[in-house]
């Protein structure tokens, strides 16, 4: 009987020490559940802006008259 003896390092051979070739992925992490839920809220009567009447905008200030030194 011979036995043959390798000089330096090698990779173990024993079935103990071998990685299993059929391992299987975990399955994905699920998704959190959604803890708070915000209202909607119904917008307002009258709108969100209310802009100026137009008859204010383009109406003609009066001018002053000069103050006239008598």
């Amino acid at each position: 009987m011979e036995v043959i003896v390798e000089e330096g390092c090698t990779t173990p051979r024993h079935s103990e020490c071998q990685i299993l070739a059929d391992l299987a992925c975990p399955p994905a992490p699920k998704k959190k559940k959604v803890g708070y839920v915000m209202k909607q809220r119904d917008p307002p009567k009258n709108g969100y802006i209310q802009p100026p009447d137009p008859e204010v905008l383009f109406t003609i200030a009066p001018r002053r008259e000069a103050f006239a030194w008598t």
